[in-house]
């Protein structure tokens, strides 16, 4: 999820944002609402939900997505892209707009692209993609089930034989 995240972050996830659930058996006993487009969230990952991984949701139920050389369609309207800075990463950043989620994203070719498809979002599932375009496995559905939480603060940033980086403590997650 780099530049959003970086290694070393611990992050705080809000468990009840997408509903409150009973132990063990996950079942959702109270809707407390649903994940936005552009929410970082964190999902139990289907092939092995022991695992938990962090995408952004980019595509909501019903909606059509298309991913074209590095840039995203949504239901027929191309996702704005500007060029970024980041001082603390190499990779050319972009800055990406998602219904008002305005965040950074790495792209370390412009010109290609082997995640280009089209993909159209079924019910009850979203369909989420890391802010690291070109390095992560991106571009997977996720049933409702599976989501665990949205990420909303670093609460820590560490990395062995290092200092803490208390710049990034209590960090929104944009």
């Amino acid at each position: 999820m780099m530049p959003t995240l970086l290694e070393g972050d611990f992050i705080f996830v809000q468990k009840f944002a997408y509903g409150l659930r009973l132990p063990v058996t996950e079942t959702k006993i109270i809707e407390t609402g649903s994940p936005q487009r552009g929410d970082v969230i964190v999902f139990r990952l289907p092939s092995d939900p022991g695992i938990n991984y962090i995408k952004r949701v980019v595509g909501l139920p019903g909606d059509e997505i298309i991913y074209e050389r590095q840039r995203l369609t949504i239901n027929g309207e191309t996702v704005n892209l500007k060029r970024g800075q980041n001082a603390t990463i190499e990779a050319p950043v972009f800055i990406e707009d998602l219904d008002g989620r305005v965040h950074d994203i790495l792209i370390s070719n412009p010109q290609f692209s082997t995640r280009d498809g089209t993909y159209r979002v079924p019910a009850g599932q979203y369909f989420v993609m890391g802010d690291n375009r070109d390095r992560s496995r991106d571009s997977r559905f996720i049933p409702e089930k599976f989501l665990v939480g949205e990420a909303v603060r670093v609460w820590m940033h560490f990395v062995p034989w290092n200092a803490p980086d208390w710049d990034r403590i209590g960090m929104k997650i944009q």
